[in-house]
């Protein structure tokens, strides 16, 4: 009997699939995996942003959301490339092997107090072996379970791997406190080293499995590489001319773009506050203990808009309530954000919480009911790299505007008027082409009539990550 949701949910589905013992073996690898993925970021995090031998800087921060984030755009898209000509069991296996000497040598940069472009770049190419990874992860699942468990598989592992990975991000945390009390150099490395062990744990849990069972099942000989890629490359391209001809499926990935841009200027601001604002910088733990207060409070707003979202788009067209959330986010900009404590801070990372993931939800459904089903991988992945690159692109503004304390007036009006203009500027094109009905329930409305054909409803906002891009495995939540 298949044990699904109707039986019991989440766990259900998780007791379902570990029955398969290959399912396992492959779990395992995921599980300890990101359990190491974790205590990197904390490490990473710790070194860039917190260490008292530092001042963070707005610099500092645009190069770190920049590792985060481009492997995520860069590496995606050409990841399946590899992973459709090599055996996969392999990849799992020396990828691991790889990223393990490569947070070794992360570790000794940091060791020997070195911040600059081949720390960050050592740390890209950690984070794009990853992004490897849990590409690799996702494309062998069929081969370990049935058919008709693979939906129940594809909903436990990525959330089993978020929650392990946020574990080990406390087991990291703690691990510095234990050896060293506040961040420093020697913890930061203590931290590292640990993540490397993990992760070489992880690669030698991959020789469990046969070589040949994660595939990929060839037919033909082996893919020509190059023509692969120049097949996703041209993906992309058809994708961003389908998206031109689709007047609001364009509107709403501007209107994203820009939130995130806006968006990503307030996270850089709010991470320099709490270092060097509103604690003294030698307060690391005050630091640490305020930003994390900070990311409750805006994962508090994520879960609002989840619940308020639906409700409003059965009142008012869900685009209008688009421009709604932009005006609101502007003005959060004046009050309280301007008001510079961290009570205000704290209620307007609810705010812009609320705005982030409203707005993500309704460009989410948008998107899927404005593109034809051929296109919507391909265009999905045009929305991750905007997603993120918006996002780096906000931390390249901010190094050049923000002083070291991210206290500034200037700045916050550059974002207040940036997501009026973006309202503006969305509500115009509605003018020009009437937006669809408010939804009803659970369904998303009808788009207007048109060559293209209506999707299935935006994903709710799910385990993995509050506001996931469709077409990627995401990391946790990002404020």
């Amino acid at each position: 009997m298949i044990m699904g949701s109707e039986d019991g949910g989440f766990v259900a589905d998780l007791r379902t699939v570990l029955r398969g013992r290959d399912f396992r073996r492959l779990f395992a690898v995921r599980l300890i995996g990101q359990f190491g993925d974790g205590m990197l970021q904390v490490g990473l995090a710790s070194y860039v942003f917190f260490s008292p031998e530092r001042q963070a800087t707005a610099s500092a921060a645009a190069a770190a959301f920049a590792v985060l984030l481009l492997p995520y755009s860069l590496v995606g898209p050409f990841a399946g490339v590899l992973l459709d000509r090599w055996r996969r069991r392999q990849v799992l296996l020396w990828a691991n092997v790889v990223r393990t000497v490569l947070v070794l040598v992360v570790g000794a940069l940091v060791i020997g107090s070195h911040a600059g472009p081949l720390f960050y770049g050592t740390a890209l190419a950690t984070l794009s072996v990853n992004r490897f990874i849990l590409a690799g992860l996702s494309a062998s699942l069929p081969h370990v379970v049935p058919r008709h468990e693979l939906v129940m598989a594809n909903a436990v592992s990525p959330t089993s791997g978020t929650v392990t990975a946020v574990l080990g991000g406390l087991a990291g945390f703690l691990l510095s406190r234990a050896v060293g009390g506040s961040a420093n150099e020697g913890t930061d490395l203590v931290v590292l080293t640990a993540a490397a062990g993990v992760y070489l744990v992880a690669g030698l849990l991959a020789l469990r499995i046969h070589p040949d069972l994660l595939g990929p099942d060839l037919r033909g000989g082996l893919p020509d590489p190059w023509r692969a890629v120049h097949h996703v490359a041209g993906g992309l391209a058809s994708g961003a001319r389908h998206v031109a001809h689709r007047p609001p499926a364009a509107r709403a990935l501007g209107a994203i773009a820009a939130h995130r841009f806006f968006y990503g200027v307030s996270t850089v601001a709010v991470i320099l506050l709490h270092r060097n604002y509103f604690h003294d910088v030698s307060d690391v733990d005050g630091g640490l203990t305020g930003l994390a207060t900070v990311f409750v409070a805006t994962a508090v707003g994520l879960v609002v808009a989840a619940v308020v979202t639906p409700v409003v788009t059965r009142r008012i067209a869900k685009e209008w309530w688009v421009v709604t959330l932009l005006v609101v986010a502007a003005g959060l900009q004046v009050f309280p954000a301007a008001l510079y404590t961290e009570p205000a801070v704290l209620v307007a990372a609810a705010g812009l919480g609320v705005a982030s993931q409203g707005i993500k939800i309704v460009v989410d459904t948008v998107v899927q009911e404005s593109i034809e089903d051929e296109y919507r991988g391909r265009v999905f992945s045009i929305y991750d790299m905007l997603f993120n690159v918006g996002f780096v692109a906000a931390a390249a503004f901010a190094a050049a505007t923000l002083p070291p304390s991210g206290r500034s007036y200037a700045v916050l009006g550059v974002i207040s008027a940036g997501y009026l203009l973006t309202a503006l500027w969305y509500a115009r094109g509605l003018r020009r082409t009437p937006a669809a009905a408010p939804t009803s329930g659970a369904a998303p409305p009808a788009p207007p009539p048109g060559p293209t054909a209506p999707g299935p409803a935006a994903p709710p906002a799910g385990a993995d990550t509050p506001d996931p891009p469709p077409v990627r495995e995401a990391p946790p939540t990002r404020p």
